[in-house]
């Protein structure tokens, strides 16, 4: 099955490029975003799916919404998946799950040290749909230098194995252009096929749109870009498991050296 690729926007116009290029989900973000930009979105595209992103899980304060109503709102703004970030706590995923009560497809974002300590126990939970490991928030936590330690260091790998074993679609962090970033794309892209995930993050690296005024130029990068990445990804797929094991070893070496600068 393929990766499902997600892109972060609220822009229409790039929203309808992503998803002819063959973009899967376009993300929203509650804490960037707006109830407005879902709605926009929502109308901008027919066969993607919109994704949001919402905030932890709180009471009301003052002007500013409950989970309850915050969730409330997105949903009726056309979300189809709602994604709960920052959770700590086996508490705040079964709420979040009866929040959403079954009106759209929920997702986790799995980013906490807390919530890694718990995942056999947040598995058991009934009702969550997919589980991204968020590997920013979670390096950071630890103190990493770089969030593909986690990747190196058998974590995402750990928390992967367990998810899979629950039948729980997932997927990990972001991937830039294929022969690009500190940690080139068509390496991590293999690491998702290895892992059997599910999903995956087109990163601002991949292409910022927001500081690109040419949609032309928009459309050519997602076209090349998307294009570039089912190619490998078939490939890989067909690719023996001693040679992703090569790709993992040269993964953790590389991301060794970028450390140690």
């Amino acid at each position: 099955m393929a990766l499902k690729l997600m892109y972060i926007t609220n822009r229409p116009a790039v929203a309808r490029i992503a998803e002819q290029a063959g973009v899967d989900w376009i993300f929203l973000e509650q804490n960037h975003h707006t109830v407005a930009d879902v709605a926009n979105i929502r109308s901008a595209v027919t066969r993607s799916e919109v994704l949001v992103r919402v905030n932890p899980i709180h009471e009301a304060l003052a002007d500013y919404p409950s989970s309850a109503e915050e969730i409330d709102a997105v949903i009726k703004a056309g979300a189809d998946i709602v994604m709960l970030p920052y959770f700590k706590t086996i508490d705040e995923v079964r709420r979040f799950i009866a929040l959403v009560g079954g009106r759209a497809k929920t997702c986790l974002l799995l980013e906490t040290v807390e919530a890694a300590a718990l995942l056999d126990e947040i598995l058991a939970v009934k009702g969550i749909d997919f589980i991204h490991i968020g590997l920013n928030d979670m390096h950071l936590q630890l103190g990493m230098k770089f969030m593909f330690e986690l990747l190196a260091n058998g974590t995402v790998e750990r928390l992967s194995e367990k998810i899979k074993a629950n039948g729980i679609p997932f997927g990990f962090g972001g991937i830039a252009q294929l022969n690009t970033g500190m940690l080139p794309g068509a390496a991590v892209l293999k690491e998702h096929v290895r892992l059997g995930s599910s999903m995956v993050i087109l990163s601002r690296s991949f292409c910022n749109s927001e500081a690109i005024s040419d949609l032309d130029e928009v459309r050519r990068i997602f076209s090349e870009g998307v294009s570039a990445i089912r190619a490998l990804e078939r490939e890989a797929q067909r690719m023996p498991s001693a040679e992703l094991e090569k790709n993992r070893e040269a993964v953790a070496l590389a991301v060794n050296k970028i450390v140690k600068k």
